[in-house]
């Protein structure tokens, strides 16, 4: 087995093509087998990755599933049998590429993130690597589990056109699964962003900021990468002569269209989330100024209480109203009526 690198700073200064993977962690390497043509299907978990290799010589398609990276020698195997480019191999390990599509003689390179929301809310994105060639498609995910259940489903159960068509409308098929998984991501999106716009009007602590913050922060990261979709789809649609059949292009031609919807979904998500930060940002402050109008209305009461007060407690021998017998609730009935008249005058002014 190959050296592991773990970091793409250790990477630097291999020549181009080194097959060694960049990731924080590699699970181990299961593969699976679907072939199947309209009369036949065969599903099976292989223990070698050259118990396929004689499928190739059929007219049969081949969908070969690499789930978990470790084993890099399967990798290599499989870049020697099917004529991979040492370029392609590369990028298959290194788990941080943009998503692009790159068109060869004899087949497809596609790379995609699979997002998915996981069950504690949190988000989780997966790079996909898709080979498709005339009657084969081969897929690498980085860990088990994924959104193409519903896609086996439909080829065991020879459901839709999946069976009657070839390699490159499996290749179609699978980019779909991966991106009607972002509509949902998208739903999940809104529903918290619909529970925080209640929040935001009637919580002025920090846990609402954060969790704004937290969504925004996941918006962008999904856009970062549907972002690129368009491009790489439309890149397929227009170059890839021979390995996309003419029947399959207006397939892809629609998921085209549903990414691009996904992106302005994402940009009105995301407008709407700093729209949110701005108005309880603005709620805080309008509570910050009522509180502060109240005590400021309080403290302009007591002013001239304040100033009466004061006058009375300089303890001068000769004051006047010290001899009076009547002084002492006499300056209270002043006081109260100075207070009550200045409440008055400010609720007459709407001050609070």
């Amino acid at each position: 087995m190959k050296k592991m690198v773990l970091t793409a700073s250790e990477k630097a200064g291999l020549p181009p093509g080194s097959v060694v993977l960049v990731a924080e962690k590699a699970e181990p390497t299961k593969i699976t087998l679907i072939d199947y043509d309209r009369e036949n299907l065969d599903v099976r978990e292989l223990g070698d990755v050259e118990d396929a290799f004689p499928l190739r010589r059929t007219s049969r398609v081949t969908w070969l599933n690499i789930c978990g990276l470790r084993d890099i020698d399967i990798i290599e195997r499989l870049g020697r049998e099917y004529g991979l480019h040492p370029l392609i191999l590369e990028d298959i390990v290194h788990l941080n590429q943009r998503p692009k599509v790159e068109v060869f003689d004899d087949y497809v390179f596609a790379v995609v993130k699979m997002i998915r929301i996981g069950d504690g809310g949190e988000l989780d994105m997966e790079q996909v690597s898709i080979v498709i060639g005339d009657t084969f498609a081969l897929t690498f995910q980085e860990k088990e589990g994924d959104v193409l259940d519903p896609l086996r489903e439909r080829i065991a159960k020879d459901k839709g056109r999946i069976r009657k068509l070839g390699a490159d409308y499996l290749g179609y098929a699978i980019l779909d699964s991966i991106v009607d998984q972002y509509f949902a991501v998208v739903e999940k999106f809104e529903e918290a962003l619909e529970g925080l716009e209640d929040e935001t009007l009637r919580d002025d602590g920090e846990e609402v900021i954060g969790r704004l913050h937290i969504l925004r922060s996941d918006l962008l990261s999904v856009r970062r990468y549907v972002s690129p979709m368009r491009e790489a789809i439309s890149t397929l649609v227009r170059t890839s002569d021979g390995i996309i059949k003419e029947e399959t292009l207006p397939y892809l031609s629609d998921l085209y269209d549903h990414v691009l919807r996904m992106t302005e979904a994402l940009d009105i998500l995301r407008e709407s989330v700093s729209g949110l930060r701005e108005l309880h940002l603005a709620n805080l402050s309008n509570r910050m100024n009522a509180v502060m109008k109240m005590l400021t209305v309080i403290a302009t009461i007591f002013i001239p209480l304040t100033f009466i007060a004061g006058i009375y407690g300089m303890n001068f021998e000769y004051m006047p109203e010290l001899k009076w017998r009547w002084g002492y609730f006499a300056v209270w009935a002043v006081m109260v009526a100075i207070a009550v008249g200045m409440i008055r005058y400010f609720r007459k002014k709407d001050w609070f």
